[in-house]
């Protein structure tokens, strides 16, 4: 066996909006027995933060182990410069004799672009990708990608679209497929962008990114693999297709203790994101698809059995994956990683969907890893990042990073005992999203975490050893002013590496 060959092999799976205690394993009401048997043979990290807690600067610091500001991408709309992309985790695994494969959903250019594009992520773009094309994509060797994956617009028709679409469509079936796509089974009481969907599960993006992942772990590996599986949900719309939109019964789900919308004593960007009357393009989109209003306990049961089913529906995809990589014989040498991009408030504080207000259903995703030297049944609450994990593959393949990255590897946290004092976030948002613009930055450290508006220095801290409910903002608060300080110290310890803020091509 040749020293490349007998490098591990890195299964990287992600899902799209979950929070990270959306686990049965975890104590929610929610089936994920393959997820939970996952943590069982493995560590769970309990404290992972998503580098921003919206889809595209979060996958841009996964890629590239870069916080937002420094890849450019600090909000959505704003499209990863392929320079620095191509020299992410998957582009230093490639050039150290790595197969690398990327499918599902992407994500790191904008979809709905407010002019024409060239970028085959984007929905004008996607014309020009080749049929049949399968990358290099950002460091990718092989990618097979799903575009967009949240069914509030239709799967794009050939010419457009990428390779889900592609097959989608191919059956000359696609415009039966969506008009069930967006049928109900059922009613749903009216609960805002929730359905039970018609779309047979054998043409769901989620079971055709399993079947897609488990061709490309069948495959004569001639080398080692760093596959990337990217599910689209349980992200908004609630669309879950039946039977597993059933699987959860709205009146047996876990509602969130503190579910209505509290904004004295928070930071002033709080009432204003929810309240602020968008203007300029896409001001309809952001207004009826990105913002809920405050819902009722009947219509949260109905959004929360959904997402359930949705999880479910992944679980069993993780499932089908990882029985393939056993019956491969791959499954001892391979380090299996599952975590999502960002969470979703799902009820808490009265909120639901993601927005400026850091709650740790939204940034905290934790994550579970499984492999060679990974301890079975550890629990870390380590303060970590996703954009740590580019730096633990590497690391895990003794591969060399092709440019200077913040993330540093977890290695020494997961399979020994390694610490960190805190973790990093950041999001500057432009007003396009809620109506307001925000600097924000926050630290998660093990206990406690505090967020600033750099513009405004408004700001919130949570003392979550004693509240974990978040409910009061000790920020101003003498008592925590030495606390405050030494989270302050880290928060400004950021690398003075901050690009120009960047323009946006788009909404998302």
């Amino acid at each position: 066996m040749t020293e490349t060959k007998s490098k591990p092999n890195i299964l990287f799976i992600t899902s799209d909006q979950q929070r990270g205690d959306c686990y049965g394993f975890r104590g929610r009401n929610v089936y994920t027995p393959h997820l939970d048997m996952l943590a069982s043979e493995g560590t769970s990290l309990e404290t992972v933060v998503t580098p921003c807690v919206v889809c595209q600067p979060a996958r841009a610091s996964i890629l590239t182990g870069l916080l937002p500001r420094t890849h450019g991408v600090h909000d959505n709309g704003i499209d990863l410069d392929a320079e620095i992309g191509e020299k992410g985790f998957a582009g230093s695994l490639s050039a150290a004799g790595y197969h690398t494969g990327k499918i599902g959903k992407a994500h790191f250019a904008t979809y709905h672009v407010y002019g024409d594009s060239e970028k085959y992520e984007s929905i004008p773009g996607s014309e020009n990708a080749p049929f049949g094309w399968r990358g290099p994509y950002m460091g990718f060797d092989h990618a097979e990608l799903v575009h967009i994956g949240h069914n509030w617009w239709l799967p794009e028709k050939p010419p457009k679209g990428l390779a889900y679409e592609e097959w989608y469509y191919g059956d000359g079936r696609g415009e039966q497929k969506n008009k069930l796509l967006w049928e109900s089974h059922r009613d749903h009481k009216g609960a805002a962008q929730v359905w039970s969907s018609k779309l047979p599960v054998a043409w769901h993006n989620s079971t055709w990114i399993a079947d897609r992942a488990i061709e490309f772990i069948k495959q004569d590996h001639d080398k080692p693999f760093c596959l990337w599986v990217s599910f689209p949900d349980p992200h908004h719309p609630f669309d879950c297709p039946e039977p597993w939109a059933s699987l959860h019964k709205p009146e047996d789900v876990d509602l969130p203790e503190h579910r209505t919308r509290d904004f004295e004593g928070r930071p002033w960007w709080h009432q204003a994101a929810v309240e602020t009357k968008i203007e300029g393009q896409g001001a309809e989109v952001r207004t009826n698809y990105s913002r809920l209003p405050e819902v009722s306990d009947d219509h949260l049961r109905e959004i929360i059995a959904n997402t359930y089913g949705q999880l479910a529906l992944i679980d069993h995809s993780v499932g089908r994956i990882i029985t393939e990589l056993e019956a491969q014989g791959l499954d001892d040498n391979t380090y299996i990683v599952y975590t999502a991009d960002h969470g979703d408030w799902l009820g808490d504080h009265g909120l639901v969907l993601k927005g400026p207000m850091p709650f740790e259903g939204l940034l905290n995703v934790r994550a579970i890893v499984k492999g060679p030297d990974v301890p079975v049944g550890k629990v870390s609450h380590e303060p970590l990042s996703t954009l740590d994990l580019g730096a633990t593959f590497m690391d895990w393949a003794g591969a060399d990073s092709l440019m200077d990255i913040h993330g540093t590897s977890m290695r020494d946290v997961i399979s020994g005992n390694g610490t960190r004092e805190g973790a990093l976030s950041e999001w500057e948002l432009l007003p396009g999203r809620v109506g307001v613009g925000l600097s924000l930055r926050t630290v998660r450290s093990k206990t406690a975490k505090l967020t600033m508006d750099l513009k405004s220095g408004a700001g919130e801290m949570y003392d979550l050893a004693t509240d974990p409910n978040e409910l009061t903002n000790v920020f101003d608060d003498p008592a925590y002013a030495t606390l405050k300080a030494d989270l302050t110290e880290i928060l400004m310890s950021r690398p003075d590496d901050m690009r120009p803020n960047q323009t946006q091509v788009g909404m998302a």
